[in-house]
C-alpha cells in the first residue's frame, strides 16, 4: 500500500508534504511578533487510495527507480520527523498566575541580549522600568490572538504590548507617562507609532533578510538536529518577513530606498533625543521601552550593518541612550563589547561578576535576585557595580573618540 505523509493542523486540516511540492504556512502575524514561532500540529500519515503494496507498487518500474523511489521515501520520513520537532506541540503546563506577572516571549538569544524581538525587548524592559515584578516563560506559544509577547495575570490572558501597558495601568495603578502633559503625550504616542509601524519593518528586513546569517547564529534552539533546524526556521521566516512587507507597502521599494527610510526614523529619533536623558525629557516614560527594544536590534544584533555604523557613528547619542537604559534597567546584562569607559578606575577584572540574564525567577529592578534566589540590594540609580548612571558620568566625548580608534 502506499502511504503519504502529512502535516495535520489543529484546525481540521491535512497538508500533504509527500505530494505537494510546496508547502506553505501561514498563521496570524504581525508586527508585534518579529521572529515567529511554529508550534501546534502533529506528522501524520495515511493510506493512498488505490495503492498496493509499496514494492508491487514498483513492480513495472527499473530496479533504480524503486531504489530513487525508497530513498525518496526515507528522506521524506527524515523531513517528517525534522518538522515534528519543529512543530511539536509543547505540552502545558499550569501557571499560577494569581497576583503575578506571566511573562510569555521568545527564548534568549545566544549572543547575550534579551531578545530579537523588539516587541519582547519593548515588554520586558517596560516592566522593569515601571518595577513590576514578572515572571519569563519561554514557553514558544503564542497567545490566543496569534501574538507574541504577551501576559497572563490572575488568569487573565493579554496580548500586543499596548494593551498589556493599559491593561497593567489599570489592573497595578501604574503609570510612566503620568508626568506628561497633554502635548507630550500626542507627541509619545506619534513617535511610538513611528517606530512600530515603520522603523519595525526595516530593522526586520535587516535581521531577517540582509543579516540573516548572522541572526541565524543568534537563534537559541537545542537537540541533535538544532543546526538544521535554525537553518530551516530562518529561511521560513525570511520568505514570511518578505511576504508581509510586500503586503505592507514598505517591501515593494528598493533595498536602498528601504535603507533610506530607515535612516531617516533614526535621524528623527536622534533629533528629537538631542541631549536629553530620556525622549520626553529627564524623567523616563512609556515611549522609551518602545524606543530602545528597537534601537536595541541596531545596536547590538546587526554587526557591521548600514544601521549599526549610524548608530555608534554619526548618531552617537543614541548609542549613549541605549547604553544608559541598558546599564540602569538591565544591570545583569553584559555585552562582549563593554569597555573600562564605564568603570571605575577601582575595579578591577576581579571584581567584576556578571549574572546570567534571568530565565524564570522573578524579576525588580530595585531587588534582583541571583542564580540561587538570593537578594541582590541596587537602587535605581545605580549599576550592580554601584556606580551612578546619571548623565554626568558618561562622557559622550570620550565615548565618541574610543568608537572612532576601534
Amino acid at each position: 500500500m502506499l502511504w503519504g505523509v502529512g502535516l495535520a493542523a489543529p484546525r481540521s486540516c491535512v497538508a500533504d508534504l509527500s505530494r505537494n511540492r510546496s508547502l506553505s504556512l501561514g498563521w496570524c502575524a504581525g508586527p508585534e511578533e518579529p521572529p515567529p514561532a511554529f508550534y501546534g500540529g502533529e506528522i501524520i500519515a495515511f493510506p493512498l487510495a488505490g495503492g498496493g503494496g509499496t514494492m508491487a507498487a514498483l513492480g513495472t518500474d527499473s530496479w533504480w527507480k524503486k531504489t530513487l523511489y525508497l530513498t525518496g521515501g526515507a528522506l521524506l520520513a527524515a523531513a517528517a520527523y525534522l518538522l515534528h520537532e519543529l512543530l511539536a506541540i509543547r505540552k502545558e503546563q499550569e501557571l499560577d498566575s494569581k497576583d503575578a506577572i506571566i511573562l510569555h516571549q521568545f527564548s534568549r538569544p545566544t549572543n547575550g541580549v534579551p531578545s530579537l524581538s523588539p516587541f519582547c525587548l519593548k515588554m520586558e524592559t517596560y516592566l522593569r522600568m515601571a518595577d513590576l515584578p514578572y515572571q519569563n516563560y519561554f514557553d514558544g506559544k503564542l497567545s490566543p490572538q496569534g501574538k507574541m509577547p504577551w501576559i497572563e495575570y490572575n488568569h487573565k490572558k493579554v496580548s500586543g504590548t499596548e494593551f498589556i501597558i493599559d491593561f497593567l495601568e489599570e489592573k497595578l495603578g501604574v503609570n510612566l507617562n503620568k508626568h506628561l502633559g497633554p502635548h507630550e503625550r500626542a507627541v509619545s504616542r506619534a513617535v511610538t507609532k513611528m517606530v512600530e509601524e515603520h522603523f519595525y519593518w526595516t530593522l526586520t528586513y535587516c535581521q531577517w533578510v540582509e543579516n540573516l546569517h548572522e541572526t541565524q547564529k543568534m537563534v537559541s534552539l537545542f537537540g541533535p538536529f538544532s543546526d538544521l533546524l535554525k537553518w530551516i526556521l530562518c529561511r521560513l521566516t525570511k520568505g514570511i518577513v518578505k511576504r508581509e512587507m510586500y503586503g505592507h507597502g514598505i517591501g515593494r521599494f528598493s533595498e536602498e530606498e528601504m535603507y533610506t527610510l530607515m535612516e531617516k526614523d533614526m535621524r528623527t529619533l536622534a533629533g528629537l533625543l538631542g541631549d536629553k536623558k530620556y525622549i520626553m525629557g529627564p524623567t523616563v516614560s512609556t515611549v522609551d521601552a518602545t524606543v530602545f527594544g528597537h534601537l536595541a536590534q541596531a545596536m547590538w544584533t546587526l554587526p557591521g550593518t548600514r544601521p549599526e555604523r549610524l548608530i555608534k557613528g554619526e548618531l552617537i547619542n543614541l548609542a549613549m541612550y541605549c547604553e544608559r537604559i541598558r546599564r540602569k534597567f538591565w544591570p545583569e546584562w553584559h555585552h562582549d563589547d563593554d569597555n573600562t569607559l564605564y568603570e571605575s578606575e577601582e575595579s578591577s577584572e576581579a571584581s567584576k561578576t556578571y549574572s546570567p540574564l534571568q530565565d524564570f525567577s522573578f524579576y525588580s529592578r530595585t531587588e534582583t535576585f541571583d542564580e540561587e534566589g538570593n537578594s541582590i540590594s541596587q537602587t535605581p540609580d545605580t549599576d550592580y557595580t554601584g556606580h551612578s548612571l546619571f548623565d554626568s558620568d558618561v562622557d559622550m566625548d570620550e565615548y565618541r573618540d574610543h568608537e572612532q580608534c576601534k
